[in-house]
C-alpha cells in the first residue's frame, strides 16, 4: 500500500515530470544597484546630521542651530526608514538632502570653510545623487 498524496515512482508528481526534475524559473539577471534590507547610508547620513547639530551646540552654543539640526536629522532617519521599508519611496531624503545641500552649500559659499559647511554639503549632494540612482 501506498501512502497518500505520494505518486508511485516513475509518474508524475509535485515537481516531476516523468522521471525528471523540472526546471524552476530562471534567477532574474538584469542590472540593479546593490541594495541591503535597511537603508544604512540613509541611517548614517541622519546620525552624522543629528551628531554634527550636537557637536556644532556645545561649541557654539546656538539653541536654533541645535533645535534645526535635530529636526533635519530626525526628517533623515525617518526618511531612511521609509527607503528601508520601500525602495522607490525616496521623497523625504531627497527633500531633506537637497534642503541640507542648498543651505550649507550657501554657507559653504559665504564662508569658504570646508569645515562643516563644505563637508555637509558634499555629502547632502552624494545622498541625493544616490537617492536618484535608486529610482532607475
Amino acid at each position: 500500500m501506498r501512502a497518500a498524496g505520494k505518486a508511485p515512482p516513475g509518474t508524475s508528481g509535485p515537481g516531476r515530470v516523468g522521471r525528471r526534475w523540472q526546471r524552476g524559473p530562471l534567477p532574474d539577471t538584469s542590472f540593479r544597484i546593490a541594495t541591503l534590507p535597511m537603508d544604512l547610508i540613509g541611517f548614517g547620513y541622519a546620525a552624522l546630521v543629528t551628531f554634527g547639530s550636537i557637536l556644532g551646540y556645545k561649541r557654539r552654543g546656538g539653541v536654533p542651530s541645535l533645535i534645526a539640526g535635530l529636526f533635519v536629522g530626525f526628517l533623515a532617519g525617518y526618511g531612511a526608514y521609509r527607503v528601508s521599508n520601500d525602495k522607490r519611496d525616496v521623497k523625504l531624503s531627497l527633500f531633506t538632502a537637497f534642503f541640507l545641500a542648498t543651505i550649507m552649500g550657501v554657507r559653504y559659499k559665504r564662508s569658504k570653510k570646508i569645515m562643516p559647511a563644505g563637508l555637509v554639503a558634499g555629502l547632502s549632494l552624494m545622498m541625493i545623487l544616490r537617492l536618484v540612482l535608486l529610482l532607475l
